[in-house]
């Protein structure tokens, strides 16, 4: 399966080595992530998605092309990646003791062929929108404290890694693991091999 990533996520590199896939390149996307005045969470992770595909299908048309967004959710409210320690310790005081959403989206672009043969815009971009759920147990500020002196929180969504030592604060998932990690495996697969 050859494609494009348009991503520039060390951890969606990995999670695609686990499951034996390799993009052919990565072409990272560079798009305004800001969300709309009054944007649901699931909406600006889908709009994401298809704007990083978008963006990167039109530097490479002949090549099918995978983006992907997270988005963490607590309630309506979108916890992006925290620009400081400050906004990083207030993400993780307001998930502390309570269940929030993990939205995942991945998009790819199926090129098409014009006439002549060349390489035109994309026929079409599939997305698809993935929801897990997060349960964290009641945090101490001396853990919090911790896990900011840690530096983990840096460039993560809601301001924290599953995967490295915010595991301790998880109580329970519900859903897709990778997708929480950063990128949800099951659809991924199945969107990249049903344009096989």
């Amino acid at each position: 399966m050859t494609f494009v990533l348009a991503s520039a996520s060390p951890r969606r590199l990995e999670l695609l080595a686990q499951v034996g896939l390799a993009p052919g390149r990565v072409l990272p996307a560079d798009i305004d992530e800001t969300p709309r005045r009054a944007e649901l969470p699931k909406a600006y992770a889908a709009r994401m998605a298809h704007e990083k595909c978008l963006q990167v299908s039109r530097r490479c048309s002949a090549d099918r092309v995978l983006a992907a967004d997270t988005a963490v959710a607590a309630g309506r409210r979108i916890l992006g990646k925290p620009r400081d320690a400050a906004e990083a310790r207030r993400c993780l005081r307001l998930l502390s003791g309570r269940r929030h959403r993990v939205i995942g989206a991945i998009a790819l672009a199926i090129p098409a062929s014009a006439p002549s043969g060349h390489a035109g815009p994309p026929a079409r971009i599939a997305v698809r929108v993935v929801q897990s759920a997060v349960t964290f147990k009641r945090l101490h500020a001396d853990e919090i404290d911790r896990y900011i002196e840690s530096g983990e929180w840096q460039d993560k969504a809601g301001g924290y890694a599953i995967q490295g030592r915010a595991a301790i604060f998880v109580r329970r998932i519900s859903g897709s693991y990778s997708n929480i990690v950063g990128l949800p495996l099951f659809e991924t697969w199945a969107l990249l091999e049903g344009t096989g």
